[in-house]
């Protein structure tokens, strides 16, 4: 096995409580920052949702006036404020049929939509919508929202060669951008979170449109103001595969905040949501969690874990992803088909289960419960699950590849992603051994406070102050 414990890397904080502190005060003169949040309205959540999120609550919490910038299908019209509302949230059927005319119409468009300067909707925020998806525009002063949004920009980007203009009525302080997006705001900094280089450096693990997204970054490394990364292993791929100079880089990590409510759950509570939910026990399984597609190795977890012979069910939860026929398939395998005698009736269980997308706490309750969450990734910019993890007081199995020796330090089991003969010892060390258990919970919560919102508030602080 590869070295069980990694080496942590986490730089130290910019700012003291007291400066946070006088800084929540200012909230007055702060000024304001314009999100780009798009991914905030997709019904599923996405990593980058979650990020979006946290950004901008932790923006608040610092005292700026915090506006937001999102996508909405449906044409929106000045003057007809609750319509709007309505539209901005409609569903929308993914088998939806164009008329060759509409087609037609939105094409010819593409090339005017934003040539001068594209002018957003501020929607209302009247309580009219209820549900999740309007929770999601909470953390905002003000939502304002554009017909296909990133679609427009992308498409201007790829005629023009230029980011699309976005023209607000209040000029922001700064305009972030949650993601590589085309899109500008003139007269004040222009900041990108850029928070790994996936597509790049393994461009045979998603399907994104390869020669846009690298016209698109290498255009951000000369045009934007700054970039913000999520881990020092992302920022060193940016600075050196896309020649940015170093100091307009700056790498924030990301936060980790539980709501205390289910952080303060005592392991009896949780038992009791596990057997009702998933009829499962308070330490009885192992927890994948994560969109299926290949950068998370899902077809290695799944031949390690059948080879270490554990008789602890695997959970994988999560969206489908891309590219997953063959993880699919092998999730679906019958050797992972077992059968009980239960009174007078045999029951057929899986020992291998998929669980798709999970309302928050009920994943919170999947993480809390499991024996240990594995995550032998291939890449992240981040590794969002392993902190979580740690948070909760899960143990780590997670590999040694991109950011996640970084990010998880010295609190998790660490292996080689492509060697299924190391991922399955692990499994089996994990299982079998209480006291490697206790010592990696330990010192993943310790681990976990690195990226509590305090530190990451600081790191914000310090960005946002030198920006201003």
């Amino acid at each position: 096995m590869t070295d069980l414990l990694a080496r942590s890397n986490i730089p130290p904080l910019a700012a003291s409580g007291a400066d946070k502190t006088a800084s929540k005060a200012a909230d007055a003169t702060r000024g304001t920052i314009l999100y780009e949040a798009h991914n905030l309205t997709f019904k599923g959540g996405t990593g980058i949702a979650t990020y979006a999120r946290a950004l901008a609550q932790a923006a608040g919490r610092l005292g700026y006036a915090v506006d937001g910038l999102f996508g909405v299908e449906r044409g929106l019209s000045r003057g007809q404020d609750a319509l709007n509302e309505i539209l901005a949230f409609d569903a929308i059927d993914d088998n939806e049929w164009l008329s060759p005319f509409q087609v037609a119409w939105r094409t010819l468009n593409y090339p005017f939509n934003a040539l001068g300067g594209m002018r957003p909707v501020e929607l209302p925020r009247s309580g009219l919508v209820t549900g999740p998806i309007a929770d999601a525009l909470r953390p905002f002063r003000r939502a304002y929202a554009s017909t296909r949004l990133i679609d427009v920009s992308m498409m201007h980007f790829k005629l023009y060669g230029r980011a699309a203009s976005v023209k607000v009525p209040e000029r922001p302080s700064i305009f972030h951008a949650t993601h590589p997006v085309p899109l500008a705001v003139r007269g004040c900094p222009n900041v990108y979170t850029i928070h790994d280089l996936v597509p790049l450096r393994l461009p045979y693990t998603t399907l994104d449109n390869k020669k846009y997204f690298y016209r698109l970054l290498t255009s951000l490394a000369r045009t934007a103001d700054h970039i913000v990364t999520v881990s020092e292993h992302s920022r060193r791929d940016i600075v050196e595969f896309l020649g940015i100079d170093e100091n307009r880089v700056t790498n924030t990590y990301q936060a980790v905040d539980i709501p205390t409510h289910l952080l303060d759950r005592t392991d009896g509570e949780v038992a009791d949501d596990l057997a009702k939910l998933f009829g499962l026990d308070f330490g009885g399984y192992f927890l994948f969690y994560g969109a299926i597609e290949p950068k998370k190795n899902v077809s290695r977890l799944v031949d390690a874990y059948a080879a270490s012979g554990s008789k602890l069910p695997l959970i994988i939860a999560g969206g489908s992803g891309w590219q997953n026929r063959a993880d699919l398939r092998k999730i679906r395998d019958e050797r992972f088909t077992n059968f009980r005698i239960d009174g007078n009736v045999v029951r057929r269980e899986r020992q291998v289960r998929r669980l798709e997308f999970l309302p928050h706490d009920q994943l919170v309750t999947l993480i809390r419960g499991a024996r240990a969450l594995l995550f032998p990734s291939i890449y992240e910019g981040f590794g969002l699950p392993v902190i979580e993890a740690m948070a909760l007081g899960t143990p780590v199995l997670t590999s040694n590849a991109s950011s996640l020796p970084e990010v998880a330090g010295e609190s998790a089991l660490i292996v080689d992603p492509y060697s299924i003969d190391d991922i399955m010892r692990g499994i089996i060390a994990i299982e079998a051994d209480a006291d490697l258990r206790n010592e990696l919970q330990q010192r993943g919560r310790v681990q976990a406070q690195q990226f509590s919102p305090d530190p990451y508030e600081a790191r914000l602080n310090q960005l946002y102050e030198r920006l201003r």
